[in-house]
């Protein structure tokens, strides 16, 4: 999986490409920690996300809790299959998609 970041202030962007799944949802997690100190808007973006496993969920709603207290999170451009996902394990109400 390919992470490219992009910060401005307060705002950071974080675009995914390939799949979020056990092998890659450490390096996800990994950057979010390092990453969101001080952010305020999170927006994820799924448009080049292929699959996304338990793992991948796990890390998403772990950020959402740490975006709760200091902000907002929402995940942009989300695939049908991706978006079946959300709504079958019910992230579709906790995470805020566009």
């Amino acid at each position: 999986m390919t992470i490219t970041k992009n910060q401005n202030g307060t705002h950071l962007d974080l675009a995914l490409e390939g799949r979020l799944d056990t092998t890659t949802a450490p390096q996800l997690e990994a950057e979010l920690k390092q990453s969101v100190n001080g952010v305020t808007e999170l927006a994820l973006d799924f448009s080049k996300l292929e699959y996304l496993s338990s793992a991948g969920l796990r890390v998403l709603l772990s950020a959402q809790k740490v975006m709760n207290r200091q902000g907002s999170m929402v995940i942009k451009n989300v695939n049908e299959t991706i978006m079946e996902i959300f709504e079958v394990t019910g992230f579709s109400d906790i995470l805020t998609v566009e």
